[in-house]
């Protein structure tokens, strides 16, 4: 193994590629003196880095798999591992010639593959719902790599740290704990928990806590437009992200000085665990399975309604029954319970 020149294709979604955290620390392990590359995009290299799982990055400029796959030709691969799904993904490392090809047998690639695995379905031929953090460990195990270790890790950069408190010396000055609301989701707006119930929610932290509240999310319309609405309805000034240009560096930075963290079921959500925080995390649309972690500092609340999980973007009912299913007494209380006890004493649900 000391041979291998390994490409390791991650996951595109930046929740997934935390997600992988455990996989590839699990794969550096086994494979110790191989040369290991991550190809990814330039996001996903920024939230992953710093890292010692890997050696180097490819980033592809397109998703041209005929492109890709000169670029690989040139790497002169041994061993790819595919954490991406797509066909395109094992089409490129299937021209590249790459001896070994490790991925799920999905999407109709199983025969641009050496090594094959199989997602678990039901009865109707859908997929199971187990945790994206099991379903890579299982193609790390594979290959021979110990899996027990199931812990999302990421590395704050110390200069995103330095660079954060000069941007926004404010999340540092208060006296009351730093409490994130994470509003938005790349998902769609389904996984949304409202505006008017994240604004009452962080009134009566500030009003009970002092807490220093920051809504964090990304400056596209619908999640600024969503941060704008719950700051109009606050009585308090909030920290909104839509109005600071704050890298992926800098975003870890400031999770990681969290004390508690607000989130819909997204990206950030698997961030904040990553980093060590206590998080309350929102669910809808879809199944919590999916995204499971087994974090003992995590208090999940599920919108139990009928319609749900449906795993739709956008809510098609007359009514978004389960994210109001959610109120906003269930939030704090939990809040309120992370926020003053110890995580032995917790009780997580």
């Amino acid at each position: 193994m000391q041979d291998e020149n390994i490409v390791i294709w991650l996951p595109s979604p930046l929740g997934d590629a935390v997600l992988s955290t455990p996989a590839l620390r699990a794969i550096r392990k086994h494979f110790e003196y191989a040369k290991i590359t991550f190809l990814a995009a330039p996001e996903v290299r920024r939230i992953l880095s710093p890292g010692t799982f890997n050696d180097s990055w490819l980033e592809p400029s397109t998703g041209n798999p005929l492109k890709i796959t000169a670029t690989l030709r040139e790497h002169r691969f041994t061993r790819a591992i595919l954490f991406k799904n797509s066909f395109a993904a094992a089409l490129a490392v299937f021209l590249a010639a790459i001896p070994s090809r490790t991925g799920y047998a999905r999407d109709g690639r199983s025969l641009l593959l050496t090594d094959r695995l199989h997602a678990p379905k039901l009865p109707d031929g859908k997929f199971r719902p187990i945790s994206m953090i099991d379903y890579y460990l299982a193609v790390a195990s594979w290959l021979g790599a110990t899996t027990s270790e199931r812990g999302l890790e990421l590395s704050v950069n110390p200069e995103d740290q330095e660079q954060l408190r000069a941007k926004l010396p404010a999340i540092f000055e208060g006296e009351g704990p730093l409490v994130i609301l994470v509003p938005g989701g790349a998902f769609g707006p389904s996984k949304f928990w409202p505006a008017d119930k994240f604004s009452l929610l962080a009134d009566r932290l500030i009003d009970n806590y002092g807490a220093t509240v920051v809504l964090s999310v990304v400056a596209n319309e619908l999640e600024s437009k969503t941060a704008g609405q719950i700051c109009n309805l606050c009585k308090h000034k909030l920290i909104n992200l839509a109005q600071e240009q704050v890298t992926l560096g800098e975003l870890k930075a400031l999770f990681a000085e969290a004390d508690l963290v607000v989130s819909n079921d997204t990206g950030p959500r698997h961030i904040a665990i990553a980093l060590g925080r206590k998080i309350i995390t929102i669910f809808g649309p879809n199944d919590p399975a999916w995204t499971d972690t087994g974090w003992e500092k995590e208090i999940q609340l599920i919108g139990r309604v009928h319609c749900a999980p449906c795993a739709k973007p956008n809510c098609t009912e007359p009514e978004h029954f389960c994210m109001q299913a959610v109120t906003v007494e269930m939030v704090y209380e939990a809040a309120k319970k992370l926020l003053e006890k110890s995580p032995q004493k917790i009780g997580l649900p």
